[in-house]
């Protein structure tokens, strides 16, 4: 059982399974707003127009982000239909592209079992699994970046070929101006960065004669520049939105409203290793040493892939705009760490982490009888009721698998005992994300379609008004845009640009709505709950179709 990173048939039949499951369980939660219905909104959007240059959503010039991942999904849209499935799918891809990459580079760099580990450990870290099956962006920049890294690993290892050296450096360039157009210049500024500290603190200048700087930064500029050059010629204002304000002042600007504190990443880097939290510390430490193996060696790879982690982790703790998902990319080298601790660590580091994935399962068991408490909105007790057996069952499978874990570990059983970790690791995060779904439903109002078709709100011919919000997720499920009313938020540039589009104050808007009830003209509107007594004081016509402690939807006949 301590050969099993050399049994191939096992390998191969491990990520057949992983991507069955992974891929598999992509349709059956509902995409939760914001960031899934927005991205799938915008991709569904273009799909339907045909305009692959100009981003937009809900119908309004939408330039925060470049368009990779919007491509991607229209593609899939395209050649599978318009879904829940669909719109995770490339997220999907990306997470297990990531999982085999960090596999083959582990095996080629360092050994095949510090492969076999990278794989299981990364293909296991609530993180990247969570980020594989939610339609964000987070997720398709690290499928990118971790081509980066591994395609640098592998061009730069001591024994690479020049051809070897050359052919993973350009894909390694390639992957990069994917990465710009997947989210923007962190694509290239957090790799680049990466290598300016790792020469400094390793002080290997050989690896700069051997980036094919001249053929790189060409194949670069031919897959990022055609699109920010299309779509500047097409929308003048597009440029300086986007590198200014997306860019430089949100990296140094607090306007967004995304500040935290300095420590903000740290504790979901501690919660997205699960279940490697035991051996993270130790892992980090190790990369930093120089181990035997290391005698003689010019290039260092463990050394590459901690200052991955620590610098990445630094630049966004340092940005004024700080979201979870930012430091998704960090994980493949996390788990290249972890895997090499694995491999030459003592025992007691394989019982470390099955012992505390023991005790975490204890702690969710724990956690079950409380849950309904969590409820923050009225009747939100009964959602938090149902993710209980879920819970539950995530508890008993981290406890088991955690034990068991234990008892390899004991016995030496190396291999197995990481390999019963992951498993465990891996079932509980899809056990735990499932049983969300009651919460999701909920939180995208995809509960509410059934009334909106009733009032009509599928016919392009009835106006639909989102008043003093947007629904990112009930849009989509719509299949159609609606007209904003005081609501600007992230659509104040685009809507600056086409005014036309909304309706800027409740006045002008009631206005519209008393003339078009008076005329017989049909209209749906999706209004915050407190606006409806609002309206009804003011005597504005209106009947309430479907309503919830999120938003109510009312028709004016």
């Amino acid at each position: 059982m301590n050969d099993l990173h050399r049994n191939e048939p096992l390998r191969w039949s491990l990520l057949f399974v992983f991507a069955v499951v992974l891929l598999g369980v992509l349709g059956v939660r509902t995409l939760v707003p914001a960031d899934e219905g927005r991205y799938a909104e915008m991709a569904r959007e273009m799909f339907a127009s045909g305009d692959w240059i100009t981003t937009r959503l809900n119908g309004i010039k939408y330039f925060e982000k470049p368009p990779l991942q919007t491509w991607m999904n229209a593609l899939t849209f395209t050649l599978f239909g318009v879904g829940d499935w669909q719109a995770r799918l490339w997220t999907g891809l990306c997470g297990l592209l990531g999982v085999a990459l960090t596999g083959y580079a582990g095996a080629r760099v360092f050994n095949a079992r510090v492969g076999f580990y990278a794989a299981l450990v990364l293909g296991s870290s609530v993180y990247w699994v969570a980020g594989s099956q939610a339609n964000s962006l987070d997720m398709g920049l690290a499928g990118m970046m971790t081509i980066s890294l591994c395609a640098l690993l592998l061009a730069q290892r001591d024994g690479a070929t020049p051809a070897q050296n050359r052919h993973w450096m350009l894909a390694c360039w390639v992957a990069m101006a994917l990465a710009v157009l997947s989210k923007g210049l962190v694509g290239l500024v957090l790799p680049g960065g990466v290598l300016v500290v790792y020469t400094l603190v390793a002080r290997d200048w050989g690896v700069w004669r051997r980036l094919h700087l001249a053929k790189g930064l060409l194949l670069f500029l031919l897959v990022a520049a055609p699109w920010f050059v299309l779509v500047g010629l097409k929308n003048p204002e597009q440029p300086h939105f986007f590198f200014i304000h997306e860019h430089l002042d949100r990296f140094l600007l607090k306007e967004h409203n995304r500040e935290g504190a300095w420590w903000f990443f740290l504790p979901l880097l501690a919660v997205g290793s699960l279940p490697w939290l035991g051996i993270l510390a130790q892992s980090l430490v190790h990369g930093a040493r120089r181990a035997p193996d290391d005698a003689g060696a010019t290039f260092r790879p463990r050394l590459l892939l901690l200052v991955w982690v620590v610098f990445i982790m630094l630049f966004f703790s340092k940005s004024s705009s700080k979201l979870p998902g930012y430091i998704i990319p960090v994980f493949p080298a996390l788990a290249l760490l972890a895997a090499h601790y694995l491999d030459v660590g003592p025992r007691r580091c394989r019982m470390l982490a099955a012992g505390s994935i023991a005790l975490l399962g204890v702690v969710f068991l724990a956690l079950v009888p409380f849950m309904e408490r969590l409820a923050r909105r009225p009747g939100e007790d009964a959602l938090y009721a149902a993710w209980q057996p879920w819970v539950l069952a995530t508890g008993l499978v981290l406890l088991v698998g955690g034990l068991l874990a234990l008892l390899y570990a004991r016995q030496m059983v190396r291999d197995l005992s990481v390999l019963v970790l992951a498993v465990s690791g891996f079932a509980a995060t899809q056990l735990a994300m499932a049983g969300f779904e009651p919460l999701g439903r909920a939180r995208a109002g995809a509960d509410m379609l059934p009334a909106l078709r009733a009032a009509g709100a599928m016919d392009p011919a009835v106006p639909v008004y989102s008043v003093g919000l947007y629904e990112q997720s009930l849009t989509f499920y719509l299949g159609r845009t609606v007209t904003l009313v005081a609501f600007e938020d992230e659509f104040a540039f685009g809507l600056r640009q086409q005014p036309a589009l909304w309706i800027p104050d409740m006045q002008a808007w009631t206005a519209r709505w008393r003339r078009d009830a008076a005329a017989g003209r049909r209209g749906v509107a999706i209004v915050r709950p407190e606006y409806v007594a609002a309206l009804q004081r003011a005597g504005v016509p209106l009947r309430v179709v479907a309503a919830d402690t999120r938003r109510a939807v009312i028709a004016n006949f």
